[in-house]
């Protein structure tokens, strides 16, 4: 009897080490069908990740290592893609730029690529300081009660100031499409011109002559005539052009601060020292067709007193013109 029980333990003992030994086979077959691949993940924080896995998915790696994508985030190679030869999978932050081509191919589907790649350009930001030339007035006293004998001339030469200004400025393929001022710091303070002017009217021999330093008496435009008997204020403004695009004004409605709508060689934008209705006077245009005569009738956010914005038909003149110090004749 105990030689049979043996006999039978022996026989389990057998058949277990069979089963284990073919068991371990088994597992050894598999391992070597396989293949065990070293991948590195680089996360969108920039931290390396080194793992060893048999996925060949990049969902499957990802998942295996508890590795969640943001909504936000975009993975190189995709997630259904297999791993790539180079066996790196790259998870980074879509910047502002590509969640707007996103949003707009999603929202558009007849988008054109132009407009994709106009989008997806990014735009880079700089701090720019340049120095600006703060121009001088020009101040006019009336000699003509003191002696008729007085002669126009200068007393004190003007002198421009200058001023450095701090701006953050945006570019979008090299070219600039916003300006932020962000401080200015006044270097040297302007140095006013004093004129002396003899208002008096002359006549001459004939007796149908005049002669004055006010230009309206000589010149034949509606606005001169309005304005022929009084004195002007010369003063040196900082001019600057614009036209009624969205670049220009913020929009395109061409409608002004007192309720007209802009006209070429005719409005102008002043600060508020000067009325809206206020009839300036600017030798520069004089060949132009206005003769140079112009009514203020626009305000504007960067117009202070000493600016002067002269409204241009287009953008391509406004832009030409650029900004210059001119003298200019003021009928209060």
């Amino acid at each position: 009897m105990m030689e049979n029980e043996k006999a039978s333990l022996s026989v389990r003992r057998i058949a277990f080490i069979a089963l284990l030994l073919i068991f371990l086979l088994s597992v050894g077959v598999m391992a070597t069908n396989l293949e065990i691949n070293s991948v590195k993940i680089i996360l969108s924080n920039n931290y390396e990740l080194n793992v060893l896995t048999t996925k060949t998915k990049v969902s499957e790696v990802l998942e295996e290592n508890h590795i969640v994508v943001l909504p936000e985030e975009t993975v190189v190679p995709n997630l259904d893609a297999e791993i790539s030869q180079n066996k790196v999978v790259t998870i980074t932050k879509a910047s502002q730029n590509e969640s707007s081509v996103i949003k707009l191919a999603q929202e558009n589907s007849e988008v054109s690529m132009e407009q994709l790649l106009g989008n997806y350009t990014q735009v880079k930001e700089r701090i720019i300081t340049e120095q600006v030339e703060i121009p001088y007035e020009t101040i006019t006293k009336d000699a003509s009660q003191a002696s008729e004998s007085a002669t126009n001339k200068v007393i004190k030469q003007g002198k421009n100031g200058l001023k450095e200004i701090t701006y953050r400025a945006k570019f979008r393929n090299e070219v600039e499409i916003e300006r932020t001022v962000l401080s200015e710091t006044i270097l040297r303070e302007p140095i006013n011109k004093i004129v002396q002017v003899n208002n008096k009217v002359t006549t001459s021999r004939a007796g149908n002559e005049r002669s004055t330093n006010n230009p309206a008496t000589t010149a034949n435009t509606t606005l001169a005539k309005k304005v022929e008997g009084k004195t002007p204020l010369v003063k040196t403004f900082n001019t600057s052009a614009y036209c009624s695009c969205s670049k220009c004004c913020g929009k395109s409605t061409g409608k002004t601060a007192s309720g007209a709508y802009a006209s070429s060689w005719y409005t102008l934008a002043a600060g508020k020292s000067y009325p809206i209705g206020t009839i300036i006077y600017i030798p520069y245009f004089k060949n132009q067709p206005n003769g140079g005569w112009f009514v203020v009738q626009d305000r504007g956010g960067a117009i202070s007193n000493n600016r002067l914005d002269v409204y241009m038909g287009t953008h391509s003149q406004a832009l030409q013109f650029g900004r210059r110090s001119l003298e200019c004749y003021v009928y209060m």
